[in-house]
């Protein structure tokens, strides 16, 4: 056994937290928690973090531009036509509003883990890209990401340890 190796005992240690966190992962991919309504289950600081990033004016509304600033991080291609759509007949929305409207929803299957990697992965690879990566938090206001940048991002999300971030691997980092 080299240098760098770890001992017999940590080997297997590791292989079982792996297999554990593998059958979390696939567990993760069929359960979606429900509200008493039957819908997917959406609490009030979940709404409150969205809220937050879409409230850039930081005012305790979101307008039809913030939402299209907002949302065109992660849909280039979004017109203003769907974002209109997005806020219904309201002008713009509260905090208050979200509550009302997700908290008692009635949507089934619906797997926002799944949905927020699409984002990451338009072109549905099944994985995110470093250039992704790169454009998704040069929007978000962090700058230009070295390579170096990239690789700690990913050696950080990349739960399997195979240098990519797939699905698997981007629910558990949000768990």
């Amino acid at each position: 056994m080299g240098a760098s190796s770890p001992p017999t005992s940590a080997r297997k240690s590791m292989s079982r937290s792996m297999s554990r966190r593998a059958s979390q992962m696939d567990n993760f991919a069929t359960e979606v928690p429900q509200n008493e309504f039957g819908g997917v289950l959406v609490t009030p600081e979940q709404i409150r973090m969205a809220f937050q990033f879409l409230d850039v004016e930081k005012m305790g509304r979101v307008t039809l531009e913030n939402l299209r600033s907002r949302l065109g991080i992660f849909y280039d291609n979004m017109s203003l036509k769907d974002v209109r759509l997005l806020l219904s007949e309201e002008a713009e929305l509260t905090e208050e509003y979200l509550n009302a409207l997700l908290l008692p929803n009635e949507v089934k299957n619906f797997d926002h883990v799944a949905e927020a990697f699409k984002a990451y992965d338009p072109e549905e690879t099944g994985f995110i890209s470093r250039e992704m990566l790169r454009y998704v938090f040069e929007r978000l206001g962090y700058g230009a990401l070295t390579e170096e940048d990239l690789d700690v991002l990913i050696s950080c999300a990349d739960a399997d340890r195979d240098g990519r971030i797939n699905l698997a691997d981007f629910r558990a980092m949000l768990e």
